[in-house]
């Protein structure tokens, strides 16, 4: 349990909170009927906070751990530059509100409870015409409540969350088109998944998981387009960034409301995002040309955009040309998958993929169909965001949430271009869900596993993602591991070595997987992943 907020636990607060809101981004975005029934809250909360969480780890890249005004500063102008949407406008202004008073004043129980109510003040600042219900409201008597509060950063941090909660569950009743759905606002419940990292990041606890809606509270509505669809409203979202002074703001903010409505413009210091919806959007982008620079424009038809979160919209004919894009990290692998006829995303260890650079790289396959393969479990959620964004761009994706490199492999090995898409996706994903996988890995200090404890330079075994041997040596403990995977039948094993494998490793588990089942079939590969000196994968 921390007493001060400091750079290492803003990291974290990030961390848990991109973690939670790419758990509940489909939730949210089922959620999102106000102001525009259009089904991307959640995606664009995600997209918003990713970048807040890459501009902080981004100030750890050095040897010395940095300041925590360094981490918060960062931490808004990250969210600043990729805020998505009239949610993520606000969240990013909100945390730019909680930096300053952070970087000033340093992260004690009493700056932080300036710092929440600061944010709320900025995050209602922003928005040209406040309306109760919404994101606003939460982040209010969150901050409320959290000035209140005496005690320790725990309590302080413990307190906004639970308000939050509370106020979320009340949203309905100050908002009539919520209680037509019978939901609760998306922005709310992203903000509240926000606070409840940063509670679970000052309290050293694990994350607590989706927030309770209550039995009178649905988690989710029908699809959009009940009698709250479109009419009246706007035809199209317009997001910008823009560079201008601090003294044109007023005359651009008098512009767009005249041109339409859910106007939220956030930042500070020269560069702002710009948020309206209106039905002019060239007349939009000229007022943001009047103010400074607009630059990173971005507009949508809701019209569109609604029809794709019905599953509407026209039809696409089946495409004639398909690509397969897969996850990987190793030379060996990417070669290995490259052969196959894989497009290759060589991913570092350490530094997972952001839902921008799967969007380039699928891009850059230059198909109209994408099968993704992630080969990484912690993928799932920026890979979701990352496909939404490609659907609206027209592309057919389908997103196999592979867990390892060796169902990769094993879907790819059932790969047919010629077929149609559905039944493709259906045969890769089900010889990935045949596919156990395991792989080991160097304890690096002790720890409770689920086989025990470990002590620092003990071989970890780990099958389908959980320790089940401990062992001091990777010979041994890997054919441990495959006697006990074998044991559950299997006609193919894979094993892919890694460079740290010891020399003799592949001979002696083939050796070792013919004595147990003589009649399986063994394949060795080569350039496995650094971390992970031996996976292996049974069908």
């Amino acid at each position: 349990m921390l007493d001060t907020l400091d750079a290492p636990a803003v990291r974290t607060w990030c961390r848990l909170a991109l973690s939670a809101l790419g758990q509940a981004r489909e939730e949210i975005d089922a959620l999102n009927v106000y102001p525009v029934p259009d089904g991307d809250t959640g995606t664009n909360l995600y997209l918003t906070v990713e970048s807040a969480t890459a501009a902080v780890e981004r100030c750890f890249d050095g040897a010395a751990s940095p300041a925590l005004g360094q981490a918060v500063r960062a931490m808004a102008d990250g969210a600043l530059i990729g805020a998505r949407g009239n949610s993520g406008v606000i969240l990013a202004q909100l945390l730019r509100g909680v930096a300053e008073v952070l970087a000033a004043d340093g992260g004690g129980p009493q700056a932080l409870r300036d710092a929440l109510v600061r944010g709320a003040e900025a995050a209602y600042q922003a928005v040209s015409q406040p309306v109760e219900g919404t994101l606003l409201t939460v982040a209010g008597q969150a901050a409320q409540d959290a000035a209140r509060t005496r005690g320790p950063l725990a309590e302080v941090a413990g307190a906004a969350h639970r308000s939050a909660r509370s106020a979320l569950l009340r949203t309905p009743e100050q908002l009539p088109v919520l209680a037509r759905a019978g939901v609760v606002d998306a922005g709310g419940r992203g903000l509240v998944a926000v606070l409840g990292a940063l509670a679970d990041a000052v309290a050293g606890q694990q994350p607590m998981g989706p927030v309770a809606l209550g039995e009178d509270l649905p988690a989710t509505h029908a699809p959009c387009g009940g009698p709250e669809r479109l009419p009246g409203h706007p035809a199209f979202e317009v997001v910008y960034l823009l560079d201008a002074p601090d003294a044109a703001l007023p005359r651009l903010r008098a512009r767009l409301a005249g041109l339409g409505d859910s106007l939220v413009v956030g930042g500070g210091d020269g560069l702002w995002n710009v948020h309206v919806h209106v039905d002019d959007a060239g007349a939009a982008v000229e007022a943001g040309v009047e103010a400074g620079r607009p630059h990173r424009i971005r507009i949508t038809h809701f019209a569109e955009a609604a029809a794709r979160a019905l599953g509407g919209g026209p039809t696409a004919e089946p495409a004639a040309e398909r690509a397969v894009l897969s996850v990987v990290t190793g030379a060996g692998l990417a070669e290995l998958c490259r052969s196959a006829g894989a497009a290759v995303l060589a991913a570092d260890p350490d530094a997972p993929p952001s839902s921008g650079e799967l969007v380039a790289a699928v891009r850059r396959c230059a198909a109209r169909e994408v099968i993704l393969l992630l080969n990484d479990p912690e993928l799932r959620a920026g890979a979701g965001a990352a496909a939404d964004q490609l659907r609206e761009e027209g592309l057919r994706i389908a997103v196999l949430p592979t867990r390892s490199p060796v169902q990769g492999l094993a879907a790819l090995a059932v790969h047919e271009a010629g077929r149609r898409f559905d039944e493709d996706v259906v045969a890769m994903t089900s010889a990935a869900g045949a596919t156990r996988y395991a792989e080991l890995a160097i304890a690096e200090g002790q720890s409770w596993t689920m086989a025990g404890v470990c002590q620092a330079g003990d071989v970890l075994g780990l099958i389908d993602g959980d320790v089940a041997v401990i062992g001091t040596g990777v010979a041994e403990t890997g054919a441990e591991v495959l006697t006990r995977m074998l044991a559950a039948g299997g006609e193919l094993v894979t094993l892919v070595l890694g460079d740290g494998a010891p020399e003799g490793l592949a001979d002696r588990l083939v050796a070792h997987a013919r004595r147990q089942r003589p009649e399986v079939d063994v394949s060795v590969f080569a350039g496995g992943p650094e971390s992970a000196p031996l996976l292996i994968g049974v069908e």
